[in-house]
């Protein structure tokens, strides 16, 4: 089945205002998945996507420093954050 576009984009709109409403929060790409009603490959997909246009930043290290061996977690790059801020005002 394919997805057109402009749906992937609006489901894209739905991750980035997922990520500020949690922010500074890091969620993983499963929590986003259960968030946002998807499938968590499309989601990883979408959230590669818009790491490649450095929308969002991906965290592959715990608090710890210790690398996740198949876990990401996701966040907003200050700029966006920023963008995201002002249009709330």
């Amino acid at each position: 089945m394919k997805i057109s576009e402009k749906k992937i984009e609006k489901i894209s709109e739905q991750i980035l205002a997922l990520l500020f409403e949690q922010s500074p929060k890091l969620l993983f790409t499963s929590h986003v998945a259960v968030e946002i009603a998807r499938d968590e490959e499309f989601v990883k997909r979408l959230l590669l996507g818009l790491k490649a246009k450095m929308l969002v930043k991906e965290i592959n290290k715990n608090p710890q420093g210790i690398d996740y061996k198949k876990r990401s977690r996701w966040t907003l790059t200050s700029k966006t954050y920023e963008t995201y801020k002002k249009l709330q005002k």
